[in-house]
């Protein structure tokens, strides 16, 4: 099972992979992280933890990352997978950023439906604040 929004930001997409890389702040932008950290630097490898606004801490880790292009966060819990895909479109002088989840696993089945509820409600407003807070940084 697949989610995916998207929302067209008037900023660079180094202004864009600038504020991802500041993980202990992402909760600035989406409402539906309360906190989450890196054990180490923004590269393939580290791991961390994200406790969403609702819900118990998981671990991540980052599993893909082409700079200003895009990085992928995958947790996994015992039969089930979560993939969050970002990516960074250049569209002329803006940017189309697109958040993809992609659920796996024999949980996925139960689970998935949940938390697509979820994410079709609550993505859009992420992308939302993430174009206001790139689009007020960019004017600076």
């Amino acid at each position: 099972m697949q989610i995916e929004h998207s929302v067209f930001v008037s900023a660079p997409p180094e202004r864009i992979f600038g504020i991802y890389e500041d993980v202990r702040n992402w909760h600035v932008w989406d409402p539906d992280t309360k906190s989450a950290s890196l054990d180490g630097p923004f590269r393939v490898g580290s791991r961390g933890k994200l406790t969403p606004s609702k819900g118990n801490a998981v671990a991540m880790t980052l599993t893909a990352i082409v700079p200003n292009r895009s990085f992928t966060v995958e947790s996994k819990v015992p039969f089930f997978r979560m993939v969050f895909e970002h990516e960074l479109l250049p569209i002329g002088v803006n940017t189309e950023v697109v958040h993809r989840v992609t659920f796996s696993g024999l949980l996925s089945v139960f689970l998935g439906p949940l938390l697509a509820k979820q994410l079709n409600a609550g993505l859009p407003r992420t992308l939302n604040n993430l174009k206001q807070l790139a689009e007020a940084t960019s004017a600076v």
